[in-house]
């Protein structure tokens, strides 16, 4: 016969690898947030953007700027990845609707890869002056650099 101190304990491991099983797989909070679609450029073959992805961009990111025509960016390259959604950062300097924000502002952008190319982009932050720090952070998270240290 089993002690039972011992089936108590077999239960109990059982129960947690039970419970284990049931977890949604979920790993971090980008995965609960419906995240996890976002590619990380760390470990990835890079490229330069082309001239059509960099009109793209720029336009996504000029919606967020005063005066997009006068808005000079900083282009560092970009993962060279499958079709599908991709995230790029970079850096930006242009008149902010926040005058705080103005001069140089770094941005993360997630961007449609159809072909091989960057056809569409939606900005998902951007900030300049003493904020620049927490689109660094994000663009960290996906293995992404906006590069400059402005």
């Amino acid at each position: 016969m089993i002690p039972f101190r011992h089936v108590t304990a077999w239960a109990a491991m059982a129960a947690g690898l039970s419970l284990a099983a049931c977890t949604s797989g979920h790993s971090t909070s980008q995965d609960l947030l419906g995240l996890g679609h976002l590619r990380d450029a760390s470990g990835i073959r890079t490229r330069e953007l082309l001239p059509e992805e960099k009109a793209v961009i720029s336009h996504a990111v000029g919606l967020s700027v005063l005066n997009p025509n006068t808005a000079q960016f900083r282009w560092p390259q970009i993962a060279d990845t499958e079709d599908g959604a991709t995230n790029y950062c970079g850096m930006v300097n242009a008149k902010s609707p926040y005058p705080a924000y103005s001069g140089w502002q770094a941005y993360i952008v997630e961007g449609k890869v159809s072909g091989g190319k960057i056809t569409s982009a939606v900005v998902g932050l951007i900030a300049g002056g003493k904020d620049i720090g927490i689109v660094r952070k994000m663009c960290q998270k996906y293995g992404l650099d906006p590069g400059g240290n402005s």
